[in-house]
């Protein structure tokens, strides 16, 4: 017998109801979180529905909890920190973790470090088991100028009190090669370091370096260290080239003052010859004047000519044989 159009219609509207409602009203999480021993309301169920917050993710959450022991853990806090954009199960994953390994960790205190950008459950297990850490290698040269490059192995272990605040592994790692780069710097030869490289972990850990940080560092291994190049002697050789070019450069400076004082000198003595010359062409003009004056006389003439004769037989006697310019000639 076929159904009529209003049991049809009727029908339907249950059935849509019915969709609607379970949609709204998680009726088979309530039922679980019931035989779980978590007390919720359907009412609560519905209204974080209407606030945009999963049901399930704040329930099972609650049921991790209470199986846990964990009383401090409640639906608001949930809720709160899930709107805050939190990770609720990573929160109370963390909180479950540090109460069986006895660790000291409030929901509070996990939320803030999951609110400040850190993974809280990565940190109570690296708190369980510390993780190492290796440096990259670390150049550094002793007294003697021979440079050792080192490498370390950190072991640290997550400070739970610091982890809001904290400096991360990058402040770790600068300050490890910090204190190596010290520790050889303050050696006095390279081979006391080959041959107790744990000086170099004991000075360093003693820098208490993990301060501000949100680690604790348990040890710090040398894993390996090797001879790079003899800096001192590299320093000395470009020390002895800088000095080398100065002497060249001062060298050349004399030189070339030297250069212009010799043409100075020749201009000069150009300047003197030719006012010989000049003083050497008026003379014949002033004799002849002397004679047309009547203030000189053939027989002073012939005397000076005398004088001149004698005086250049005189410079060729002193002369060289082949050095003078007239014996050229």
């Amino acid at each position: 017998m076929a159904l009529s159009f209003p049991l049809i219609i009727t029908v339907a509207v249950i059935i849509i109801f019915l969709l609607i409602f379970f949609h709204y009203v998680p009726f088979f999480l309530w039922i679980n979180a019931l035989s779980a021993g978590v007390r919720i309301s359907l009412v609560q169920l519905f209204l974080m529905r209407l606030r945009r917050v999963p049901p399930h993710t704040i329930v099972y959450a609650m049921i991790e909890a209470h199986k846990a022991g964990l009383k401090n853990v409640t639906r608001d806090n949930l809720e709160a920190h899930y709107l805050a954009g939190g990770h609720v199960e990573n929160v109370v994953h963390a909180l479950v973790s540090a109460s069986k390994a006895n660790i000291e960790l409030t929901f509070q205190m996990a939320t803030a470090i999951d609110l400040a950008g850190r993974d809280v459950l990565e940190a109570v297990r690296m708190s369980v088991n510390p993780k190492v850490i290796d440096t990259p290698p670390v150049s550094a040269v002793a007294i003697d100028g021979i440079q050792l490059i080192a490498k370390a192995r950190v072991t640290v272990r997550a400070n739970i009190k610091r982890l809001v605040g904290g400096a991360g592994e990058e402040t770790i790692l600068a300050r490890v090669g910090e204190g190596i780069v010290s520790s050889i710097g303050s050696s006095t030869s390279h081979k006391s370091v080959l041959e107790n490289p744990d000086s170099i972990s004991k000075v360093v850990l003693r820098k208490g370096l993990d301060a501000g940080t949100a680690f604790e560092i348990l040890s710090i291994d040398i894993a390996d260290i090797d001879i790079g190049k003899n800096i001192g002697a590299v320093l000395q050789m470009d020390q002895a080239q800088a000095d080398k070019n100065i002497a060249q450069a001062r060298a050349e400076e004399r030189r070339a003052m030297a250069i212009a004082l010799e043409q100075e000198m020749k201009a000069k003595a150009q300047e003197a010859r030719a006012k010989v010359i000049e003083a050497e062409a008026e003379v014949p003009i002033a004799m002849a004047e002397a004679f047309r004056k009547g203030n000189l006389g053939i027989m002073d003439y012939y005397r000076m000519e005398n004088i001149q004769a004698d005086t250049d037989m005189r410079d060729a006697i002193a002369r060289p044989q082949g050095g003078g310019k007239d014996n050229k000639k």
